[in-house]
């Protein structure tokens, strides 16, 4: 029997053959932390030891609440800039960005690695073929100290995505798509490779989106294949050499689902799950207060790009706070050359510092009571975005464009 990605990934950094539900200790390659785990993980590792075990493979982000909006935030920032120094780590301060897009983008993801985040949407690397996932702080610790950690191989779900997706129809429709046919438990700890035509046809930017979002269906890794965008985007990021891992044709699956999107239409998550998906069609017309693009999953440059061309010559509606954080500096100053920006503040929008900002409900666009916020973000919990008595709808940076300018869940179509 052949192997799938995971598990060939496992087996070279155990360095031995292994299977779905072998338990192993691992090599890990690459170690991240923000600002709301780092501090407790600076506190495990210092009660077990004091070695890092390659300063170089170990990364810091303070993009949760960047800036700090209070004294004790400021008080533990100052722990993580401290330690870094101390052990020579690397640290991406405040206006940097946010993890999930900084570390692919700064040359610190590359395929075949095994990559460990204190954070749950640690998956989003996968999409540059690689096995990356979210893990407590003390694990990291863990790892932080000896360079493993102990895993049970998972299981893998093969999807297949096939189809032109129709215009107006983006990949975070795919993913909402997607984790309303997987529901928010159907793929617990399971690793899922996403491949098909549709896939080949995605740009990076959308393809990290949907890695994002496999957590939202409980999976542990979600992972792509190499191919030319890959090469580029590697490339781009400094990486010139590279090992691609694939899957044999043999490879056992435990699922194989395909999704085909040829007639998917724009998709909306209705409060208070990520799988209560519905097309645009049952949801329009429901009147919103705030609407906001930004996060891990579509805070990147094609994001963007949507948004402007939709805002163009347009207004935000007077009713609605329209806020959009781009996801890393980089981001931001693409963003200003190419004129998004500028036209974003000039219909009325919001323009924040790169970060977690609004998603992550700590100091940024926190909605009031009964208030209604359409997002691009990856959750619409209760209390996601700092107030458990609002209601959060999840939608394509398309959707919550045409929504922002209208002031209501709006189909964006008839703005393309």
């Amino acid at each position: 029997m052949g192997q799938t990605i995971a598990e060939k990934i496992f087996s070279s950094h155990s360095n031995k053959k292994v299977k779905a539900g072998d338990i192993i200790i691992a090599d890990v390659d690459v170690l991240m932390a923000q600002d709301g785990t780092a501090p407790l993980v600076i506190k495990s590792f210092e009660e077990l030891g004091d070695r890092i075990f390659k300063n170089e493979n170990v990364v810091f982000v303070i993009d949760h609440n960047s800036p700090s909006p209070s004294q004790s935030v400021s008080s533990l920032h100052k722990i993580m800039r401290e330690f870094s120094k101390k052990h020579n780590l690397k640290i991406f301060d405040i206006g940097e960005g946010i993890c999930h897009i900084l570390l692919p983008e700064k040359g610190f993801v590359k395929p075949g690695q095994l990559i460990l985040g204190a954070d749950s949407h640690t998956p989003t690397y996968g999409a540059l073929n690689c096995l990356s996932c979210g893990v407590g702080s003390t694990d990291l610790a863990i790892s932080l100290l000896t360079g493993k950690n102990w895993f049970r191989v998972p299981e893998t779900i093969k999807i297949e995505f096939k189809g032109k997706l129709p215009e107006g129809v983006f990949a975070k429709d795919m993913a909402l798509y997607m984790v309303k046919n997987l529901t928010s438990k159907g793929a617990i700890y399971k690793s899922i490779e996403i491949k098909g035509e549709t896939i080949s046809s995605l740009s990076m930017d959308g393809r990290f989106t949907i890695c994002n979002m496999v957590t939202e269906a409980g999976a542990k890794f979600g992972i792509m294949e190499v191919d030319d965008k890959t090469v580029g985007f590697l490339k781009e990021a400094g990486i010139d050499e590279i090992e691609p891992v694939f899957a044999d044709d043999d490879a056992f699956y435990e699922k194989e689902i395909v999704l085909d999107v040829s007639d998917l239409n724009p998709q909306v998550a209705l409060p208070h799950s990520v799988d209560n998906v519905y097309d645009i069609g049952e949801v329009e017309g429901i009147e919103i207060n705030q609407a906001f693009v930004g996060t891990c999953t579509n805070g990147r440059v094609e994001d963007f790009e949507i948004v402007a061309k939709i805002l163009k010559g347009k207004k935000v509606n007077p009713d609605v706070r329209f806020i959009c954080t781009p996801g890393s500096r980089k981001v931001y100053l693409e963003c200003i050359k190419r004129g998004y920006i500028q036209t974003i503040i000039e219909a009325g929008g919001c323009v924040t510092n790169p970060g977690c900002g609004p998603c992550v409900g700590t100091h940024q666009g926190i909605p009031a009571d009964n208030e209604n916020v359409i997002s691009t973000a990856n959750r619409n919990f209760k209390g996601r975005m700092g107030n458990e008595k609002s209601f959060i709808y999840l939608a394509s940076p398309a959707t919550v464009a045409a929504s922002a300018i209208e002031g209501k869940i709006t189909d964006p179509r008839k703005y393309i």
